[in-house]
């Protein structure tokens, strides 16, 4: 238990750092201090979508790139307050968390029409590779020929298509056996281990930037698949909306680090290399699920600041 102990020593010690003291010279937290304003890019309001949980907010952006039918779908529905008084239906350990319509999976419960989005999309499991702004990581990976991130998501390819990756806060459009069966209704998050097999095999739609822990805290459904037997244990959604459609000050003023910049291949780099007090092995390499893309609160612009 001693190097345990003495590693949550070390993460504590870190933690309670005090905000003026400078982070450690070659640190993770160093590098991204020294970050140039333009390794950071700003979230597009009309990418992100805001879900509003009594525990807090689930902040969302959507990947157009990768499935820009559902997320045209998604868009309509979240105009359309489809998702206001809905809940978390299911909350499967080490998988995902489910919401949506409890009509769509549960029989006997009423089923909300969808307004003016569609019924009916394409499958968008892949895509071309071709036009993507791909940063590869040289690492490996033993699901797909190559890995590395676009625009802050992890992607696979393999030939001449691509992939968004199922790695833990990714969000996907449930669907039912037909590949073509989703609609965007129904979303989740993964909160377990990245099941990679699901890949090319659902529409993902995008990833949880922001809240984590209000969807991977909740309490576990029963087995086999998680989905809340009793109404009262579902997490009620209070809202889910498009950021573009709040007020200015009350959408989220997130960064997050380009995955193209020179800033985030460094960091991947220290995580390769770990050279610190209690590692004992550097790993060496990297896994595309185990790569946490930072986020930091917008900075105010020059305008905008105070003078000294």
């Amino acid at each position: 238990m001693k190097p345990l102990l003495t590693a949550l020593a070390l993460l504590c010690a870190a933690t309670a750092q005090a905000a003026d003291e400078p982070p450690p010279p070659g640190s993770a937290a160093a590098l991204l201090a020294a970050a140039p304003a333009t390794h950071w890019r700003a979230l597009a309001p009309d990418n992100t979508l805001v879900m509003t949980l009594p525990q807090g907010q689930v902040v969302i952006e959507l990947a157009p790139q990768f499935a820009p039918a559902h997320v045209a779908n998604i868009r309509t529905l979240a105009r359309g307050h489809y998702w206001d008084g809905l809940a978390i239906l299911r909350a499967q350990d080490n998988f995902v968390v489910q919401w949506g319509d409890p009509g769509e999976d549960i029989p006997g419960e009423p089923r909300k029409p969808l307004g003016e989005a569609k019924g009916k999309l394409p499958a968008e499991f892949e895509r071309p590779a071709a036009g993507l702004a791909f940063t590869a990581l040289p690492d490996g990976d033993p699901w797909a020929a190559q890995v590395g991130f676009v625009d802050g998501m992890p992607v696979a390819r393999a030939g001449d298509v691509a992939w968004l990756a199922h790695c833990y806060g990714m969000v996907g459009a449930g669907r039912d056996n037909a590949p073509d069966s989703s609609t965007g209704a129904q979303l989740y998050a993964v909160i377990g281990q990245a099941p990679r097999a699901l890949d090319r095999n659902i529409t993902v739609v995008g990833r949880v930037v922001q809240g984590m822990e209000w969807l991977a805290t909740l309490r576990r459904g029963p087995p086999p698949m998680g989905f809340y037997a009793d109404p009262t244990l579902r997490t009620a959604i209070t809202a889910v909306q498009l950021a573009s459609e709040l007020p200015p000050p009350l959408r989220p003023r997130l960064e997050l680090l380009r995955t193209d910049s020179p800033t985030f291949a460094a960091l991947n780099q220290l995580r390769r290399e770990r050279k610190d007090g209690w590692t004992v092995r550097a790993p060496g390499r990297v896994e595309l699920c185990g790569v946490a893309v930072p986020v930091r609160d917008a900075q105010p612009a020059p305008s905008d600041r105070s003078s000294p």
